[in-house]
């Protein structure tokens, strides 16, 4: 616990210890002086404010600029020392109020996460702990799941003080082992859920097209969590399989084949792929069929508007002759 907090106030002091000025420094230019003390000036009214999330925002700007201790070594010293304790106190006074995670940055207004606190001071432990927190209070948010399990992809560890660059940072296998409790309970919950709605795949052809619909919604959904539990989506796509064979046994299969194919289909089974080459077969049979009906009643017309003709002409030529045309 202390080594893993050692680590991250390292973290932070790399950023705010001072480099070696050379003659040809970048940081001796005017901008960069400029900025520097505007830096200094707003951690003044930041001190003087009395607002700790201000204050806070003033730290992070002085540790983030890497020319401060040319112009304010007592800025770069102050922010050193109280931004760990600072926003140790605020990532706890945050946690009181609920508001354990949040993707956004730190806001100077206060409205900060105990994540982005504990996250901004090196704390990853701490960051980990609350976020884990988040995580178990809303169970069912995958956006929110995802961020956390992919939560180290933007952290690094510690400077190697031999070669400069960062090591990559790894969180503790208990991390990621009460993480995937949670998508195994989830997956659990959903794939029970489907379970009944499946009922309905052998009821009447309205109850089919409900019931399909909810189960595959529920299948899909319980496939999203198992990535992240060992052995991966199979089990629901083993069990849509199922539920489309459990369709193409019903004695209606002509009709209700679509619900079987968006399961197949689903489960990546080949029987999607037989299933369609048979449904073409099946258009374009009827297609022909229709084509040939259509061709025999225009014959049909044709004969019939042929014989109507001839009548006419001959009640035409009567006619005439009766009048003595």
């Amino acid at each position: 616990m202390h080594l893993i907090k050692l680590t991250g106030y390292a973290l932070i002091g790399v950023v705010l210890t001072a480099p070696v000025v050379h003659a040809d420094d970048p940081c001796l230019g005017d901008e960069e002086k400029k900025a520097a003390l505007a830096r200094s000036a707003a951690l003044q009214k930041a001190e003087q404010s009395g607002q700790p999330g201000a204050l806070f925002v003033a730290y992070m700007q002085i540790g983030f600029d890497e020319c401060m201790d040319r112009y304010d070594k007592h800025a770069v010293t102050r922010a050193k020392t109280n931004m760990p304790k600072l926003g140790r106190d605020l990532a706890k006074a945050a946690e009181v109020k609920g508001l354990l995670y949040s993707g956004e940055p730190v806001r100077a207004d206060g409205h900060t996460s105990a994540f982005r606190y504990f996250e901004t001071i090196g704390d990853q432990h701490e960051a980990n702990r609350v976020l884990l927190k988040a995580v178990q209070a809303k169970p069912d948010d995958l956006r929110l799941f995802e961020a956390a399990w992919n939560i180290d992809n933007n952290r690094s560890g510690p400077v190697d003080p031999n070669t400069g660059s960062r090591a990559s940072y790894a969180s503790p296998p208990a991390f990621q082992q009460a993480l995937r409790k949670v998508a195994s309970a989830n997956a659990d919950r959903l794939m029970k859920a489907e379970e009944k709605d499946a009922q309905g795949l052998t009821g009447n052809i309205g109850e089919l097209g409900k019931a399909s619909a909810q189960s595959l919604e529920k299948l899909r959904s319980a496939a999203l969590w198992m990535k992240y539990v060992p052995g991966g989506d199979k089990p629901a796509k083993d069990r849509a399989e199922l539920r489309g064979d459990t369709i193409m046994k019903r004695p209606d299969p002509t009709f209700t084949q679509g619900q079987a194919m968006m399961y197949y289909e689903f489960s990546g089974s080949p029987k999607a792929k037989d299933m369609a080459a048979q449904i073409k077969k099946q258009s374009e049979a009827s297609q022909r069929a229709m084509e040939k009906a259509g061709e025999s009643m225009k014959g049909m017309f044709s004969q019939k508007s042929e014989a109507e003709q001839k009548q006419f002409d001959k009640k035409k030529a009567d006619l005439e002759k009766e009048l003595g045309f």
